[in-house]
């Protein structure tokens, strides 16, 4: 049976790295724990109860079904929705479950004015400022529409205000200053007109990481707690969670064997191997599509393709603490493993590295 094993006491070193990291000139920032993507695949429900028991208590989700998760899962902490939405059963949902939502256009707090009125409730919002971005939020250039379609707020009421990065994973980003820049002084708007602003956050996990005199006064921290992010980190955070199965199938393969689809490999020489039961299906070698177009992200592209052609790579699986290569292409339910020379028999535990958060939810997670 496969499973997804997370160490609590690795897990437990990088919330206690974070919290610690989580102060400007000593004082306290708020940590807002992203859980989203079912808990950066370490599972949402399990995930958002070990922050709690570790002293976490403000959470972010993506999507309104995330959110419903946890509340039916009796978690009753503050948790933010950072997808806006201006569609009226959503809102009245995510207001009937005590759930703070994101308001980004004049649209969205009319639904949320609508929806206070009619429920005779006071509804908890955060501001989303887009400062170059293009996605939720307010347009960073127009602070005056923003003042004027909060100003007279009767059924809402600001707890917060925040902005997204786009390039916080570069340490020496001066875009990610420029948008820095943009939100404080639509910030300075908003207080010139006193507007209740609440806490204020823009860092994502590489912000808060690379650039500390951006925390402000909370944070909205994610991957990092999964120690795993695009860039040598600092903070000594440790990698959470493996992918484990079972060896289901042990052979010998002859010298001159095809392996797996497109025969992406022939054995050159008489080959013992295992088959195991995971594949492309449960996360292993997960590849995100190209999806960035510029002149120079292709030339980096091709650059990467040519220096792959004399780049010998493979995919390795650990088993009894020896590291196995996997022949050939990855299958959607399984692997072929070159085990020649090692003792691996069926039944013996197989390791892979894969990002947690690319791994089927439908395999269950056991913290040890």
């Amino acid at each position: 049976m496969k499973k997804v094993v997370i160490k609590k006491e690795d897990l437990k070193h990088n919330i206690n790295a974070i919290k610690e990291y989580a102060k400007t000139e000593g004082e306290k920032v708020t940590i807002i724990a992203v859980v989203k993507a079912n808990g950066y695949g370490m599972g949402i429900v399990e995930y958002t109860n070990f922050l709690i028991d570790n002293g976490v208590e403000f959470f972010a989700v993506a999507t309104l079904e995330e959110a419903l998760t946890l509340r039916k899962a009796g978690i009753k902490e503050k948790i933010l929705m950072l997808s806006s939405t201006a569609i009226k059963e959503e809102v009245e949902q995510l207001v009937e479950n005590n759930i703070i939502i994101t308001l980004g256009s004049q649209e969205d707090i009319k639904i949320a004015e609508e929806v206070g009125s009619s429920k005779n409730k006071e509804i908890k919002a955060h501001l989303k400022i887009d400062t170059g971005f293009g996605r939720y939020g307010f347009i960073y250039t127009e602070p005056e529409k923003i003042v004027q379609a909060v100003e007279n707020l009767k059924n809402i009421k600001i707890e917060g205000v925040y902005t997204h990065f786009s390039l916080a994973f570069y340490e020496k980003s001066k875009y990610t200053q420029t948008q820095f820049d943009r939100f404080i002084k639509v910030i300075e708007v908003l207080k010139l007109n006193n507007i209740e602003l609440g806490m204020l956050h823009v860092c994502n996990s590489s912000a808060f990481i690379r650039f500390p005199m951006m925390h402000l006064n909370a944070v909205r921290v994610g991957s990092a707690f999964t120690g795993k992010l695009p860039f040598k980190e600092k903070l000594g955070l440790k990698p959470i969670g493996n992918l484990k199965a079972k060896v289901t199938e042990v052979k010998t393969l002859p010298k001159g064997f095809n392996v797996s689809y497109s025969n992406a490999y022939t054995t050159t020489r008489e080959t013992k191997v295992a088959i195991i039961p995971c594949g492309y299906i449960d996360g292993v070698n997960m590849v995100k599509g190209e999806d960035m177009f510029r002149n120079v992200d292709k030339l980096r592209r091709l650059v990467g393709a040519i220096k792959g052609i004399f780049k010998k790579e493979a995919i390795y699986v650990k088993i009894n603490g020896e590291n196995c290569k996997v022949l050939g292409k990855v299958g959607t339910f399984h692997v072929t493993v070159d085990i020649t020379g090692k003792d691996v028999k069926i039944g013996d535990t197989a390791t892979f590295t894969t990002g947690v958060i690319n791994i089927n939810p439908n395999i269950r997670r056991e913290y040890i």
